[in-house]
């Protein structure tokens, strides 16, 4: 760039060396071609294209001409001053302080969750819960930020109840019971196995096992889950069993006694004790099918040491591949996370920072 600065200098000296043995009129003569040619390029392209070099000249060689002629060139000196002041402009730049701080990319995620998972929440219940957490942020800000991610007001927010929250809610209250048998290897006795499922939390119960599931063995066995649920028991509302004869009408009084309804199935339809059966395929798919059992003291011992895994350390896709009662620390990856808690069956969530 700077040689064709430099070629454009050295022909305009040539120029002016050629002019000097040219006569007036011929002079005269070129000025008016080079004038009807400009009024053509500017009636053709209004707006020239000029690179630096171009700007460079022109601001050189306009000094020269008379204050009127001046006023008709492509680049007028106005806008050699408006350059010159945007060139200014661009080196001292200055950070802008003014308005209020951005909102982190953190706190606007947050918003967004507490309003998916909170149909009924406004800007100001959201604004409360972030103010527990330790975040102040406006009404209007929460409100800029929902209307940017297309999440409706709480007047027009979808507020009904999914089937999926209203399942989960039932579930919480609902305990599920059944049978499932083991043949021992050498003697071919079938044992059969008696458990209780607490379906909100998958939370399992073996309540014992024996050779002859009679009415009243069964009715203890129930007897003695009552007991040591405790207060506990007083979270369920609901038994779901089918119509085997194991269940005799001691076993239904039991449970009434504590304020829990029994619900049966329909008969032959076993997908209504849905919960039930998932866990009788899960323990034969993971233990009783993949091992022999010699008698019904080794089940005991086997099935006491499944089921601690199994409420303990096996994670469940229903609970987001954590364990019922997990029996280890849970690792935390981000001690700056918001924890979820809900209540009454996702009904009412409440937001903390985890530990």
């Amino acid at each position: 760039m700077s040689l064709r600065l430099l070629y454009l200098i050295f022909l305009r000296l040539v120029g002016l060396l050629v002019l000097l043995g040219r006569t007036s009129a011929s002079k005269d003569a070129e000025l008016l071609v080079l004038r009807h040619e400009v009024t053509v390029l500017r009636r053709g392209n209004p707006k020239p294209r000029l690179d630096w070099a171009d700007r460079a000249v022109f601001a050189a060689l306009v000094r020269l001409l008379l204050k009127g002629l001046r006023l008709h060139r492509l680049v007028t000196p106005s806008t050699i001053l408006r350059r010159h002041h945007r060139l200014i402009a661009a080196k001292w730049t200055y950070p802008h302080r003014h308005g209020r701080p951005p909102v982190n990319e953190a706190i606007a995620g947050l918003i967004e969750r507490m309003a998916t998972e909170n149909h009924s929440w406004g800007y100001k219940r959201i604004q409360g819960e972030l103010l527990k957490l330790g975040h102040q942020v406006g009404a209007s800000t929460i409100r800029r930020i929902l209307k940017r991610a297309r999440i409706p007001p709480a007047p027009s927010r979808h507020t009904d109840t999914t089937w999926r929250q209203f399942l989960r809610t039932q579930a919480s209250t609902r305990l599920a019971c059944d049978f499932f048998h083991v043949d021992c290897a050498l003697t071919l006795q079938r044992i059969s196995a008696f458990f209780v499922l607490e379906v909100g939390s998958r939370y399992a119960h073996i309540l014992g096992t024996t050779t002859n599931p009679g009415g009243g063995w069964t009715t203890q066995q129930i007897r003695n889950l009552v007991m040591d649920l405790g207060d506990r028991v007083d979270e369920f509302r609901f038994l779901i069993r089918d119509r085997a004869g194991q269940f005799a009408a001691s076993f239904d009084a039991v449970l009434a006694d504590v304020a829990i309804k029994t619900v049966r199935i329909p008969p032959r339809c076993p997908r209504a004790n849905c919960y039930a059966e998932r866990f009788v395929l899960t323990a034969r798919t993971e233990l009783t099918d993949r091992m022999l059992v010699l008698s019904q003291r080794h089940l005991n011992a086997v099935l006491a040491e499944y089921i601690r895994h199994y409420n303990g350390r096996r994670p469940h896709r229903s609970r987001d591949l954590r364990p019922p009662r997990p029996t280890y620390l849970v690792a935390n990856l981000n001690s700056q996370r918001i924890k979820r808690q809900r209540l009454l069956g996702s009904l009412i969530n409440e937001y903390e920072r985890a530990a």
